[in-house]
């Protein structure tokens, strides 16, 4: 099923997002990890794409496993910086052959060493190829309430996102938040700027406070007093800080809801203990 179909039912939704494997000895504990999560029966799930595109391969193969053995709608992420438009489209056509029918289009992250393909430059012209290539496909893209560390400003960011919900995206998927009121001021801007499509919020349950500096280093996002505090009494007591994320990400998932946010993205980190607890938090809310 296409997530475009699910998310128009307008109800409240939950997915979740696994990684796939560093190295190969990785393949079997990633595996079960997303068969597990996909256990939970979420609304779908979404498999990345290998940092790099080193262990891409793997991201239709656990993908498709998803949705053939749990019968779980799969999101498989397609990134192009690294990427030829050869090896796109061979990666599209593995997508056909599996059965699924929703890609997340992203440039992807820039490799260490700097070395990048030249076909594609931009997420909006990988959208824009897909949509040309294949316009049955369900596309979903990336967004940044607080702006992408590379754009200039938040206007200039929002511009971008017009460019790739103009060249055929149907939804996109926020980056992790921790503070809804910056959500709900990015809305309130795009949705101005005319960007009507449907906006899933990216939450991560943060279960270990050495996640929080990986966070922060990565993206700047900005990081509430209130979180901060969770963060300053549990984070040297490993059981302590994961029931007050788990207990954190659930409040703002719950506050999100009854704001009308209906599309809830979950960063599972290939934790079906984490993802299970959030999603009985939820049972009657969902």
């Amino acid at each position: 099923m296409k997530i475009r179909e699910i998310l128009a039912q307008g109800r409240p939704t939950i997915s979740f997002e696994v990684f796939p494997l560093k190295k190969e000895a990785d393949y079997q504990s990633v595996e079960e990890a997303a068969l597990k999560i996909a256990g939970l029966r979420p609304d779908f799930m979404s498999v990345t794409y290998g940092a790099g595109g080193g262990t891409s391969r793997y991201t239709v193969e656990i993908a498709a496993r998803i949705q053939k053995e749990r019968g779980v709608n799969a999101l498989a992420h397609l990134t192009c910086v690294t990427s030829t438009r050869e090896k796109v489209h061979s990666v599209l056509r593995e997508m056909r052959e599996n059965g699924i029918e929703n890609v997340l289009a992203l440039r992807g992250d820039i490799p260490a060493d700097g070395r990048v393909e030249t076909d594609y430059r931009y997420a909006s012209e990988l959208i824009r190829e897909i949509r040309q290539t294949d316009p049955e496909l369900c596309i979903g893209a990336a967004c940044y309430p607080e702006g992408h560390v590379e754009s200039v400003n938040k206007t200039a960011d929002i511009e971008h996102l017009k460019e790739k919900v103009d060249a055929g995206c149907d939804f996109v998927t926020t980056q992790m938040f921790f503070d809804n009121n910056i959500l709900y001021n990015y809305l309130y801007r795009i949705r101005e700027r005319g960007i009507t499509v449907p906006v899933l919020a990216g939450i991560m349950p943060v279960t270990n406070a050495k996640q929080i500096a990986r966070i922060c280093s990565m993206s700047g996002t900005y990081l509430p007093s209130r979180f901060k505090a969770i963060v300053d009494r549990f984070g040297d007591r490993p059981a302590a800080m994961q029931q007050a994320g788990i207990a954190y990400a659930t409040e703002q998932i719950i506050d999100l809801i009854a704001n009308g946010v209906n599309g809830i993205h979950i960063y599972s980190m290939n934790r079906p203990d984490v993802a299970e607890r959030i999603r009985n938090s939820l049972s009657e809310i969902l």
